[in-house]
């Protein structure tokens, strides 16, 4: 599959916080209903950490929330708030991209699945989301 992996760039508003990714240019994106994911209308997909690199001074941009279990890291840059990546609770070891903060020219046809986040423990195991981070 990595053969089919290609470089798409990112970031948030402002444009202060700028990564890239390698993956397919068709993905699989993920909306959730839980507390945070609904409240911010995130739809996601998930890549490997390996697979994801901040760029420049980015990282000094970023600030952390947490809640709950406070698995899941959600970013968002500090100046204009938007979260552009994060790290999900169903996959701790990999990168949850906002699909719609990829610059516009890489991704070729975005499948969404739901998530019901609002049932995570019983979503988690039936929705398949682990093997996304392997």
């Amino acid at each position: 599959m990595d053969e089919d992996l290609i470089v798409h760039n990112g970031g948030c508003h402002c444009g202060r916080v700028r990564w890239r990714v390698q993956a397919p240019s068709i993905i699989v994106a993920w909306k959730c209903n839980c507390s945070d994911c609904s409240l911010r209308g995130n739809v996601h997909f998930i890549v490997p950490s390996r697979r994801f690199e901040l760029l420049g001074d980015s990282k000094e941009l970023l600030t952390t929330y947490t809640f709950g279990t406070n698995t899941a890291k959600h970013t968002f840059c500090k100046v204009c708030g938007i979260t552009s990546f994060y790290i999900p609770r169903s996959n701790p070891d990999g990168i949850a991209i906002t699909f719609r903060c990829v610059d516009l020219g890489t991704l070729s046809h975005v499948e969404i699945k739901f998530n019901d986040g609002k049932n995570w423990e019983s979503s988690y195991n039936q929705s398949g989301i682990a093997s996304c981070s392997v």
